[in-house]
């Protein structure tokens, strides 16, 4: 199974209609509906916030598309089968729109939305998704340079706080969950 890397946005114009995609990897139906809210609240001030996401989460396989006002099929679907086609998994992607005066028409929408999809997944690189849990990390200061170089990519680390011991919040694959229990003096809590 493959999903993207990180977070991306990408933004291109059509027909003087502006169009801006973004794109995240996510885990849960909870996550991907979170991130259309906050990206809808952020630009509430567009004509339309189209979305997909395609994901499964604890063995059930989750797919929605929203069309958000556009002609029924037009938007959402056309992202959605984007996903599917570029066989990515565990993603969810928001295409806004300023209309920009000109009509696109049916196919003109499908195309759009469509590309949006696109560029939104090749701005981030499509990786093989490794599963991840979220772990609270309790140790000594002296633990703090042998945890960074097993979790090493920093877009795991969730959480930091420093007070007489530090406290990490994370998202680890077993891999690294397994490395980071054979150190000692380290507490560690699933969340």
């Amino acid at each position: 199974m493959n999903t993207i890397k990180s977070i991306k946005r990408i933004e291109f114009e059509e027909k003087k209609s502006k169009f801006i995609g973004h794109i995240k990897p996510v885990s849960t139906k909870k996550e991907a509906e979170e991130y259309i809210a906050e990206i809808k609240n952020k630009y509430k001030d567009a004509t339309h916030n189209c979305s997909a996401y395609k994901l499964i989460e604890n063995g059930q396989e989750y797919f929605k598309v929203d069309d958000d006002g556009e002609p029924k099929g037009t938007s959402g679907k056309p992202m959605g089968e984007i996903l599917t086609y570029m066989e990515i998994d565990n993603v969810v992607v928001i295409a806004t729109r300023y209309f920009g005066g000109i009509k696109l028409g049916a196919g003109g929408l499908v195309r759009a939305y469509a590309k949006t999809a696109k560029l939104a997944v090749q701005a981030s690189e499509i990786i093989e998704y490794i599963k991840k849990e979220i772990y609270l990390l309790e140790f000594n200061y002296d633990k703090v340079s042998e945890i960074d170089k097993i979790i090493c990519n920093h877009e795991d680390i969730l959480e930091k706080g420093f007070n007489d011991k530090v406290f990490y919040k994370v998202q680890l694959s077993d891999d690294n969950l397994e490395k980071i229990k054979k150190l000692r003096n380290i507490s560690i809590i699933k969340l």
